[in-house]
């Protein structure tokens, strides 16, 4: 057998992609390979069946620092983010892997999934969606309106209770009325409180990706015209976007990383990586996403889980 050491240290949400080729090497190689992992973000592969330990130096250990080039090409190949490390492993290993679901794979442990869930243990009387008002700083054009999220939060004060995350060196504004969880978790936390929430609004972002891969979660994400929809978005999410519907974005992502400059030295902040449509200092596209539109989209979610709770109760009744 083959062993691999596979490697990026990259954003969570690039790794949780790098679980998906980790899943889909076995499963259409079965019992070719035994692989490991070397990334920062450990808490991604707990529980993970197709990790096995290697060390570096072993011999007959084959090292590969894993990227995925396609990305460069997504604006015109209708395909979605999992295929980026599938076709770079295909092309390093001479390997023919096909992805076998459209997600990331996490695993959670049964101690996990039956834990108490954050609504059992704060006592609430509704169910609780977790929401991220912000992002990191190298693409604050992901960013959308505080005061949108805010609309959002009230509109379902009775129905829904929300819970914020998002890491404390980020810029994540806090919401009133809301459980705040901002750098109180760590990843592993977060994991489990997707697990064990009702649903996520959210960027394009770490969330939107565990959304799907820890359990599939109704997802709201706030997305504008940075990135081709086919690119991100995930079965069963509710994906806003501007795709097609400005110049910047007429016919794919813009691929653009901030709003203006920040002075901090990085390369996002070349002209050619700041964007072309500002509006009240949001990105065009996002300013035409409303509090509105995501509350209609929640809505939709809310009123099938009404349905399929009702058909259920008239199935025990019959």
């Amino acid at each position: 057998m083959r062993k691999l050491i596979l490697s990026n240290f990259q954003a969570p949400g690039d790794i949780v992609m790098l679980t998906a080729v980790v899943r889909d090497l076995h499963l259409c190689y079965p019992g070719q390979f035994v692989t490991d992992v070397r990334t920062a973000c450990p808490a991604l592969w707990e529980n993970n069946p197709y990790i096995t330990p290697l060390e570096i130096k072993e011999d007959n250990v084959e090292n590969i620092y894993c990227h995925y080039p396609l990305v460069h090409r997504s604006n015109e190949v209708q395909k979605h983010f999992v295929y980026g490390f599938i076709e770079f492993l295909n092309e390093r290993l001479k390997l023919k892997i096909e992805p076998t679901a459209i997600k990331g794979d996490i695993y959670l442990s049964e101690e996990e999934k039956e834990m108490p869930s954050l609504g059992e243990m704060a006592s609430l009387d509704v169910p609780y969606w977790l929401i991220v008002s912000g992002g990191k700083y190298d693409f604050t054009i992901k960013w959308w309106e505080v005061n949108r999220y805010q609309q959002m939060v009230d509109y379902f004060k009775e129905r829904i209770c929300f819970v914020q995350v998002g890491e404390d060196k980020h810029h994540h504004p806090l919401l009133n009325n809301v459980i705040d969880l901002r750098g109180k978790t760590n990843l592993r936390q977060l994991i489990q409180l997707v697990y064990h929430s009702q649903g996520v609004v959210t960027p394009v972002s770490l969330l939107m990706h565990l959304a799907a891969a820890v359990r599939a979660k109704p997802c709201v994400v706030i997305a504008g015209g940075r990135e081709p929809v086919h690119w991100e978005k995930y079965e069963g999410h509710e994906f806003l976007h501007t795709i097609g519907k400005l110049p910047c974005c007429e016919k794919g992502g813009c691929w653009k990383s901030r709003v203006k400059a920040l002075h901090d030295g990085s390369k996002n902040d070349k002209p050619e990586n700041l964007c072309v449509d500002v509006v009240d200092e949001l990105p065009h596209c996002m300013d035409m996403i409303t509090a509105e539109d995501v509350i209609g989209r929640i809505e939709k979610y809310l009123k099938n889980e009404e349905y399929e709770t009702t058909e259920n109760q008239l199935q025990l009744n019959r």
